[in-house]
């Protein structure tokens, strides 16, 4: 695949994942969209690493892949919570669980 189709796939996913983030209220489709975001940030790296023949960006992707199943694993622990707390996994009901 071309450089011009990597940054344009990195941006097509993290609009997506923008998307998905200001327009959705359930928690599990706001944790997919970060991800997706994610996704994109990892695919743009790899492309310019690729393009400057420099290993950074590929290091840099690996980082992003542990930040990013972190993330998910914080999220998932507050979902359990939420869940526990109101049945519901609704974004708008989690203004409870602030300590």
């Amino acid at each position: 695949m071309s450089m011009q189709g990597l940054v344009i796939l990195g941006f097509v996913l993290f609009c997506l994942g923008l998307f998905g983030v200001l327009a959705r209220r359930n928690f599990i489709v706001i944790l997919l969209s970060i991800e997706l975001m994610f996704a994109a940030a990892g695919v743009n790296f790899i492309a310019f690493s690729g393009l400057w023949h420099d290993l950074t960006g590929q290091v840099f992707t690996v980082f992003l892949i542990a930040v990013a199943a972190g993330e998910a694993a914080i999220g998932l622990g507050l979902l359990i919570a939420l869940f526990r707390l109101k049945h519901s996994a609704n974004i708008d009901d989690a203004s409870e669980l602030k300590g």
